[in-house]
């Protein structure tokens, strides 16, 4: 039995005061498991950004439950609450976020130095995430001197490189042309099938989404519908049926952002 990595439980969050109250989730339930590859996505304001950043411990949920290998994050504050980030959660935003006074490689060993990993496993753990990502050749540069396709591979190795539990990326290819974007994907792909990650994609496009293994399509707040992709078809038909259920949700799939 495949283990519950994330478990979402009657998720609901409200903004404003009494007399305006905007609800952003609207009693969200579903649960990922062990070395799944989630995408989710909806239009502008479904709430798939607050539901990412609930999940991420960014914010907090008004009523419900987000549990992360069987904890329950919202009572998490101070010290255990940085040290759940650091130690269970990865991230890949959007803009990368790589520290410009730093290598490649410095940008990848900084959170297993923080977690005081010696330095012999972080020169082999940052050796056999840059292989499998492809990036070894820009292991010594800074950023100004990368693609924004090698940046973000470099913020993905980052990423994954301590083994979190949950690897959550926020708009990974948003900042990419379309072959930076394959890249990467396959990148992410090859993450979670060799290293068994599991990962969460906030993504408004269709075509990055068809990489994941399932798709949750979130509406006014609420689950709308989800698609599970079939191993035994090509990725091309998944990517069909991803923006055959955006236009039933509501526009154009590549303005669902």
């Amino acid at each position: 039995m495949s283990k519950k990595i994330l478990e979402v439980i009657n998720a609901e969050k409200y903004y404003g005061e009494k007399g305006n109250v905007t609800k952003a989730l609207d009693d969200i339930s579903f649960s990922v498991n062990e070395g799944e590859f989630l995408g989710i996505m909806g239009a502008s304001g479904s709430g798939k950004t607050t539901l990412l950043n609930c999940i991420s411990t960014i914010d907090k949920l008004s009523a419900g439950k987000v549990l992360i290998n069987g904890e329950n994050i919202n009572g998490l504050k101070g010290g255990k609450l940085d040290a759940f980030r650091r130690d269970k959660l990865g991230f890949i935003f959007q803009d990368f976020n790589l520290l410009d006074n730093m290598t490649a490689y410095e940008n990848i060993a900084l959170a297993l130095s923080i977690q005081k990993v010696t330095s012999k496993e972080i020169e082999e753990r940052v050796a056999k995430i840059a292989k499998t990502l492809e990036i070894t050749e820009v292991l010594e540069k800074f950023p100004y001197q990368m693609s924004g396709g090698q940046k973000q591979r470099v913020a993905a190795a980052r990423a994954v490189v301590t083994n979190p539990g949950l690897v959550l990326a926020d708009e990974p290819t948003g900042a990419l042309d379309s072959k930076s974007s394959k890249a990467l994907m396959e990148s992410l792909v090859k993450l979670n099938a060799e290293l068994n990650s599991t990962i969460l994609m906030v993504t408004h496009d269709a075509f990055s989404a068809s990489y994941a293994s399932r798709i949750i399509f979130i509406k006014d707040g609420k689950l709308f519908t989800e698609l599970n992709k079939d191993p035994d078809k090509p990725r091309k038909a998944f990517f069909e049926k991803i923006v055959e259920t955006s236009a039933v949700l509501g526009g154009d799939a590549n303005e669902l952002i």
